[in-house]
């Protein structure tokens, strides 16, 4: 089975048990290497964790969601996912807990990854899956001494939801949805992949300097000496009491590193008038207003160019913000773009952020793509 088959699926049913019925018969295939799924909060994790273990044999990577990603586009309820099976494909995860020790703990899961990749024979490459709890502040730290501590392993990975109630995440492991911990999973094959990030925004010449902040509960206090929420309301020409989740998507920050700009998106707005983000943002940090382009033609330019080479992908592993799928929302683009997503044989899930390599993104669509 030197090629690689892809198999993706879905239920709606809101019983676990039947939830992982109907998925396992949705993607069952011979010789499964591993599941991919990602739920809707709203199931007992308890008993859906055992219902998946009991379905799948074999390794099993998944957490909670803002949204699935599948056969059907965006899915707002039940569980998607997808079985990958080839046999030049390993898969090996690693629990990295607690995420209050992220940096002692993926310094000691890189020194097992490079460990196990230096036995394995030179045409096979590697890359990295990070699957992480959303609330826990963690993925700065985690993602950047994952990377690089690996070297040049590829990183992909997205940030559990809670459908935008910021209450619980958890991500899977063995049986039991888990809390408060991140799992990294390392793809070994000989087949092709590529791993990319698109956006639809650039930087316009607004800007905002951060002058309060405090970067550990990623809460900026104030910008140009004024109340957080008070700056950014009047940049975008608002009462800061109308403030809001779908104004946000559509009025990201935009934070230049190196050449390129990466989005930093604000999660709420406080009592205080303090902002809280999606990503940690420091103190006399120049943040720029992010203008919308046209979201279809930037969609299907950064999937042109982030499967170039592998003709049509068996499958693409899809980690994309909550955010862009409720500025989508507003626009009445959703359904469109979750239409593309589906044919592009797109599994994945809406975040509370996204990891590319070294960084913790926002607003951002990270994806791998499989040739088969």
């Amino acid at each position: 089975m030197a090629r690689l088959t892809a198999r993706r699926g879905y239920s709606l049913s809101t019983k676990p048990a039947d939830a992982a019925r109907e998925l396992r018969a949705a993607i069952d295939q011979p010789g499964m290497r591993v599941v991919l799924l990602f739920c809707s909060p709203s199931y007992d994790l308890s008993e859906l964790g055992a219902a998946i273990r009991s379905e799948f044999a074999c390794p099993v990577i998944g957490c909670t969601s803002a949204g699935q990603i599948g056969p059907t586009g965006y899915q707002p309820g039940g569980i998607a996912g997808a079985s990958l099976a080839s046999d030049e494909l390993e898969v090996h995860s690693y629990l990295v807990s607690p995420l209050s020790r992220c940096r002692d703990q993926a310094h000691e899961v890189a020194a097992h990854v490079k460990a196990k990749l230096r036995g394995a024979p030179a045409s096979r490459r590697a890359f990295g899956l990070i699957l992480v709890d959303g609330l826990s502040l963690a993925e700065e730290a985690l993602t950047s001494t994952l990377y690089q501590s690996l070297g040049n392993v590829p990183i992909v990975g997205g940030s559990a939801g809670d459908d935008l109630r910021f209450e619980s995440t958890a991500v899977y492991w063995e049986g039991e949805f888990l809390p408060g911990v991140a799992v990294f999973s390392v793809f070994e094959t000989t087949l092709p992949f590529r791993t990319f990030k698109l956006h639809d925004f650039r930087p316009t010449d607004k800007k905002l300097v951060t002058t309060a902040s405090d970067p550990s509960r990623r809460l900026v206090k104030e910008m140009n000496g004024f109340p957080a929420a008070d700056a950014y309301a009047e940049l975008i020409g608002i009462p800061w009491e109308e403030l809001n989740p779908k104004l946000f998507s559509r009025n990201p920050m935009m934070l230049r590193i190196g050449s390129d700009y990466y989005l930093r998106s604000i999660q709420t707005v406080n009592p205080d008038r303090s902002l809280t983000f999606y990503a940690a943002i420091e103190e006399g940090l120049v943040l720029r207003l992010g203008q919308a382009i046209e979201p279809i033609s930037a969609l299907a330019k950064g999937f042109e160019e982030g499967t170039q080479g592998l003709g049509t992908p068996s499958l693409i592993i899809g980690c994309d913000c909550v955010l862009r799928r409720l500025s989508l929302e507003s626009r009445s683009l959703d359904g469109q773009v979750g239409t593309t997503l589906a044919a592009s044989n797109v599994i994945g899930f809406n975040t509370y952020g996204e990891q590319f390599n070294s960084v913790h993104v926002n607003q951002t669509f990270a994806g791998i793509a499989l040739g088969g």
